[in-house]
């Protein structure tokens, strides 16, 4: 299959903008059309809903595909094509894999992170969804700084992360149940794992300098940033001041209605919404979607999650549908900069959903997946005119 494909949807129901109405939808070249292409191919849409694909803002869940258990690790080429296959399968036509790179060896460290970097220029081209890498750096991973110097001039990432996950592990290092899962990831003993904590953190006084030379790296080449579990307003004003203009997972509400306050893209995780809460006690997704606090939900760990999410917002009366979805599709568009997409409008990008909203189960099912105007995934049949 490729963009050059043309289509006619028929029958189904539309989301345009903020309205469902039903109507023929066209697509030629890669993109919306005003008007049929000749000799295209018709999918019957009566009982399904064209939505705009949706963009996958962070999503880790691929890490499971490359070490499912601690220890046994695939091949990270086999893992990401099995990913792929999820993501269509639920209706994310943009994938930014949020790649962490850490000061820990194993599955975060430098070797893995620059496998995955590899992998997915690779493999790109076959892949379903549009596929690209959200570098969550880990800001005591110091001396990966002029690396991802190089990474982000080079164009080989779509966003930059800043993660501080230091004092966590820091925290947690007298708790056997926390500080077992990290040390399973990385293949150390306790007594090396913690050993090199203490090495990292005697470092802390370089970090601040660090994300600074980085972020601006990240300004001049107009790489969109995000800041990672802001703890308060204070910190998210520091990353505002660097150009970070996207508040992932801020910890608590006070954090949250600062970014807000400030008109800046705000994400939370669509599991916390279909969980009721989120796992870590950070505020509720659904409470923030309901003040405005929220612009953009990520799959984070559980792809699966998003396409649901905005379908239990709207039963649960916490927003419109419209605006629900708009969580999945233009919101993380927009905080992307990928102003081709999120929308289903006449010249934008073909990233299109049809969703049978009654599936079994209770959940909607995605019919037939478009990507940039290609039909990458489909549950039913389709039919030349």
């Amino acid at each position: 299959m490729t963009p050059t494909e043309s289509w006619i949807i028929r029958h189904a129901q539309v989301l345009a903008d903020t309205t469902l109405s039903m109507r023929d939808l066209y697509i030629a070249d890669g993109v919306f059309q005003d008007e049929p292409a000749a000799h295209a191919r018709q999918i019957d849409g009566r009982g399904l809903l064209a939505l705009p694909g949706i963009v996958d803002i962070h999503g880790d869940a691929f890490e499971k595909q490359i070490m499912p258990r601690p220890g046994v690790a695939f091949p990270i080429d086999m893992a990401l094509i099995e990913t792929d296959r999820q993501l269509v399968a639920n209706g994310i036509t943009t994938a930014y894999h949020a790649l962490t790179w850490s000061w820990e060896p194993g599955l975060r460290g430098a070797e893995g992170a620059r496998a995955m970097v590899d992998a997915v220029e690779r493999l790109r081209p076959g892949l379903s969804a549009d596929t690209r890498i959200h570098l969550r750096h880990e800001t005591f991973n110091l001396d990966a700084e002029a690396e991802i110097i190089g990474w982000i001039g080079a164009g080989r990432i779509g966003c930059l992360a800043f993660n501080d996950h230091m004092e966590g592990t820091l925290k947690s290092r007298s708790r056997p149940e926390k500080v077992g899962k990290m040390i399973e990831r990385t293949g150390l003993s306790r007594h090396a794992f913690l050993e090199l904590v203490d090495e990292v953190y005697e470092r802390r006084e370089e970090v601040p300098g660090a994300i600074e030379r980085l972020a601006a790296a990240a300004r001049d080449a107009g790489l969109p940033m995000l800041s990672h579990d802001d703890t308060s307003p204070a910190q998210r004003a520091w990353f505002r001041d660097l150009g970070v203009s996207i508040a992932e997972f801020p910890i608590n509400e006070e954090t949250t209605a600062a970014a807000g306050a400030a008109g800046e893209s705000i994400v939370f995780g669509a599991p916390n919404v279909i969980r009721n809460g989120s796992h870590t006690g950070c505020p509720s997704a659904s409470d923030m979607v309901s003040r405005g606090l929220c612009t953009a939900l990520a799959s984070d760990y559980y792809y699966a999650a998003l396409l649901a999410a905005p379908f239990r917002l709207a039963a649960a009366g916490v927003a419109a549908f419209s605006d629900a979805w708009a969580l999945v599709s233009r919101g993380p568009a927009n905080a992307l900069g990928l102003h081709d997409r999120g929308s289903i409008r006449a010249g934008l990008r073909a990233d299109m959903i049809l969703v049978d909203p009654n599936a079994v189960g209770g959940d909607p099912d995605v019919a037939f997946t478009f990507v940039g105007g290609a039909l990458r995934h489909a549950r039913r049949s389709v039919s030349m005119i």
